[in-house]
């Protein structure tokens, strides 16, 4: 069995935890493959705008504007790609999307595996053959899930950035894969699609900036999805 390396160090990306979620120990897959790029692409979206890297207007036409806020590059290399790609000048939500999340899995992925969220473990197929097969490292996952779970069902309030992970995992269409730890019901389909719009309850007013541009995120990722053929099933 492989060793776990050193914890990454610093606070996890947004990126990192809504791959975590998606993750599934008992398949060692991650649900979402075919739309996992749009997902990840869209927390790195909102997290380069709620630290101000970014500003991002309202949905038009032409979708959301993404712009750079010159001389504010963010130090972490994975924010720093969305950004470089903005700073030439400004793009589309759905531009940003297509252009920066491509590169994303595998970065992202190798994170949770130095931080030991996620274990790479070498095993031989039909006695002879190696393959590299993903574990759950640790505790994080189930914390992180049952913090979407219980404000997906039990009506908790929403911190901020569990609600943005909600409501990019339910915008990427995975929540029906996750339905043994957090139900696929009618109350947290409307829950989640409350939270993807922005409706994250009055005790979510100080953090409006998030929750903007968490929103402005889904709305990309949904119309992403649509014009690829991938839209989530509807409730």
């Amino acid at each position: 069995m492989a060793q776990n390396p050193a914890p990454h160090p610093g606070r996890p990306l947004l990126a990192e935890d809504v791959l975590l979620v998606l993750f599934q120990p008992a398949s060692g897959t991650i649900a979402g493959e075919n739309t996992l790029f749009y997902v990840l692409a869209g927390a790195v979206l909102t997290e380069l705008a709620t630290q101000g890297h970014v500003t991002v207007g309202e949905p038009g036409l032409g979708g959301a504007r993404v712009e750079a806020v010159q001389d504010d590059a963010p130090a972490d290399p994975l924010l720093r790609q969305g950004w470089d790609y903005v700073a030439t000048k400004p793009r589309s939500a759905q531009t940003f999307l297509a252009a920066v999340g491509p590169q994303l899995r595998g970065p992202v992925l190798d994170r949770l595996v130095e931080r030991g969220d996620i274990r790479r473990e070498k095993r031989k197929a039909l006695g002879l053959f190696n393959s590299t097969v993903l574990t759950d490292g640790g505790g994080r996952r189930a914390d992180l899930v049952e913090g979407v779970r219980a404000v997906l069902e039990d009506g908790a309030p929403p911190e901020p950035r569990t609600a943005a992970v909600a409501a990019l995992v339910s915008a990427s269409g995975s929540l029906p894969q996750l339905y043994k730890e957090i139900p696929w019901k009618s109350a947290v389909i409307t829950r989640a699609k409350a939270l993807e719009q922005g409706d994250w309850g009055a005790d979510a007013a100080a953090e409006a900036v998030t929750r903007t541009t968490t929103a402005i995120a889904v709305n990309a990722v949904t119309t992403a999805l649509v014009a690829a053929n991938l839209a989530p099933p509807q409730s």
